[in-house]
């Protein structure tokens, strides 16, 4: 049976018009509510013709050219086609504004959730939420998938900074956070955008080497693998540990998976969350987008979820790998409302109809579907503004939103070692060295999900870089930069700047979490060069270092900032104050990992040291 919404903010007009719209629906046209293509797999027509409850674009799903209005432009076209079908119902466009609208060119990149979560602090993320959504809104865009409510216990998963805290409380506060920034003064607002919240659940909580994503054997390339675009082939890739856990299988049992995972789903509905999506991964065996008594009884049903559930990109299609039509049935009798279908729409609606047909999927599932992504749709004010102000496109990485990411970044930024209080930088100093080509990167700051799915290095969205930044606070003349560490003289200090290659999801998973071989002959190359050495991290995740550190006299970790990289070199001259957290346990070695109650974390989640000369300076 289904569940009975809970109260959503929608006046009696608008239930009435849910009422009215689905006594007047065809079968064909509710299925169409219930189908999400990728845009580029939609050709003009199809969305009147399908009835489409929604579009999305994908990871790298950019018109040409990149450019907020471009945008704005792509966007509004299936806006109005959709309003030109029978019923006239609007469209929700999604995309993948997991820290900023990171895939348009120019727009604020703010640092990734780790980042975040190392802040603390609440109301920071929740002026995120609304400049995102500002910048989202601004493109006629109206959801982001986001925020990730992940728990990731072992972080060689490759989307660990994709959760915010291994800490369940940390994580329940920022995502609350976020969803009422997304949310500002109202749903019904034009620039209120409607966060999802993922991935139901556990997928943070995967067993190493349970994943069934890539047949290590065949390594045949799929369509949505064909997208990502990596510096190294998916061979190189699998042998270093792509996907061992993302879309694995969580063996915990149920007490841990309510106790550590689950609140961050009844604190993000408190907060008015209308939609949820379904994970990739599996609880003992059983595929979440399959999963009847997690996604219906649980979520809907003891969480009162009055929203909507929406499937992972081709998730369904996981359930029963060679039976697409059982995959289909047992999705949406598990709850699942909305299916994302990135490549063929028409081959899920034939499905659909066909079990619906067959009696396989009542009609009062599919109506329980239908009238919960209209109701969303209906407080989210669509029926009555389809279209947001084009005006909206001034905010689009606008000085106001690059300013609350540079203080992300600057909040974010965890001090671990000190030696001698090299940090902060003495503005006296004659000359300072920097090294590596992470300190000029912009791409290498923001990590994957920018602009493409799996990110890039170099300019690839305007944004200031951890070099530029020292040479704004401390001169040109005083800042001597070598990418590849070689330089003539000696310096009383040098900062190098190292980071991980961008990735995203199980393209990230890796089997050892280390320096490269290149970045560790870069710090040998500076390392006599420099009376004191101070090395600043750029990663998605803490890295196993311990053998390296007593070589440092200074530590950083900077995650991955975005494209305010002038925030990393605020602190580090001292202007302000280290105030970041550890949200993660910092592996001592490979064996602590995954993290348990026993692993010798070098630093526990929580770990953060302040700068000696800026802590004297703030008590004067």
């Amino acid at each position: 049976m289904s569940h009975p919404l809970s109260p959503l903010p929608l006046s009696p007009e608008g239930q009435q018009l849910v009422d009215r719209l689905l006594g007047e629906m065809t079968l064909d046209e509710k299925i169409g509510q219930m189908t999400q293509p990728e845009k580029n797999s939609v050709q003009p027509g199809d969305v009147a013709r399908l009835a489409l409850g929604s579009v999305l674009s994908g990871g790298g799903g950019n018109p040409e050219p990149n450019t907020p209005q471009s945008w704005r432009d792509m966007v509004t076209t299936f806006h109005e086609e959709a309003l030109t079908s029978r019923l006239g119902i609007p469209l929700i466009y999604g995309v993948d504004a997991v820290h900023g609208h990171n895939n348009v060119v120019g727009a604020t990149v703010f640092p990734h959730n780790i980042g975040l979560g190392a802040t603390r602090n609440p109301e920071l993320v929740r002026q995120i939420g609304r400049a995102t959504a500002l910048e989202i809104a601004a493109t006629n865009v109206r959801w982001t998938f986001a925020p990730a409510v992940s728990i990731p216990q072992d972080v060689r998963w490759g989307r660990s900074y994709e959760g915010y805290s291994q800490d369940t409380e940390v994580v329940s506060s920022l995502a609350a956070a976020l969803v009422e920034g997304l949310r500002g003064e109202a749903w019904n607002s034009s620039t209120s955008a409607l966060p999802s919240v993922k991935h139901f659940i556990a997928d943070g909580a995967t067993t190493y080497g349970t994943s069934e994503r890539v047949d290590r054997n065949a390594l045949e390339v799929d369509r949505t693998l064909a997208i990502a675009q990596m510096g190294e082939s998916l061979v190189e890739l699998v042998d270093q540990g792509a996907w061992q856990l993302d879309q694995g299988d969580s063996l915990i049992d149920e007490a841990t998976l309510r106790e550590v995972h689950l609140p961050p789903y009844r604190a993000a509905i408190e907060a008015g969350a209308l939609n949820v999506m379904v994970s990739y991964s599996a609880w003992q065996g059983h595929k979440m987008h399959g999963h009847r008594y997690l996604v219906t009884d649980v979520l809907k049903g003891e969480l009162n979820f009055g929203g909507f559930v929406v499937s992972d990109w081709a998730g369904v299609d996981q359930i029963h790998p060679d039976d697409y039509d059982r995959s289909v049935a047992d999705s949406i009798n598990a709850g699942v409302d909305m299916v994302m279908v990135p490549f063929d729409a028409e081959k899920f609606i034939a499905a659909l109809r066909g079990a619906v047909e067959r009696g396989e999927v009542s009609g009062e599932r599919i109506d329980d579907a239908v009238r919960r992504i209209l109701t969303a749709k209906v407080a989210l004010g669509l029926f009555a503004q389809p279209h947001t102000d084009p005006a909206l496109l001034d905010a689009v990485g606008c000085d106001e939103h690059r300013a609350i990411a540079r203080q992300a970044v600057r909040e974010s930024l965890v001090l671990l070692k000190n030696a001698g209080d090299v940090l902060p930088l003495d503005p006296q100093a004659p000359a300072l060295l920097v090294v590596g080509e992470a300190a000029d990167d912009v791409g290498a700051q923001c990590g994957g999900w920018t602009v493409t799915w799996m990110g890039g290095h170099g300019p690839t969205t305007p944004g200031t870089t951890v070099l530029a930044g020292l040479r704004a606070e401390l001169g040109e003349d005083r800042v001597h930069y070598s990418a590849d560490g070689q330089a003539e003289g000696r310096f009383p200090v040098a900062v190098a700047v190292v980071a991980e290659e961008p990735y995203a999801e199980g393209m990230g998973d890796r089997t050892e979490l280390r320096l490269s071989a290149r970045q560790l002959d870069l710090l040998a190359r500076v390392r006599p060069q420099c009376d004191r050495l101070v090395v600043v991290l750029l990663s998605g995740r803490p890295l196993v270092v311990t053998e390296q550190l007593a070589d440092w006299d200074a530590f950083v970790a900077a995650w991955l900032p975005g494209t305010e990289g002038r925030g990393v070199a605020d602190v580090l001259c001292g202007t302000y104050p280290f105030t970041g957290r550890l949200s993660f346990d910092w592996p001592r070695s490979h064996t602590d990992l995954p993290r348990t109650a026993s692993s010798d974390a070098l630093w526990r989640l929580g770990y953060g040291l302040m700068a000696q000369g800026v802590r004297d300076a703030l008590t004067i």
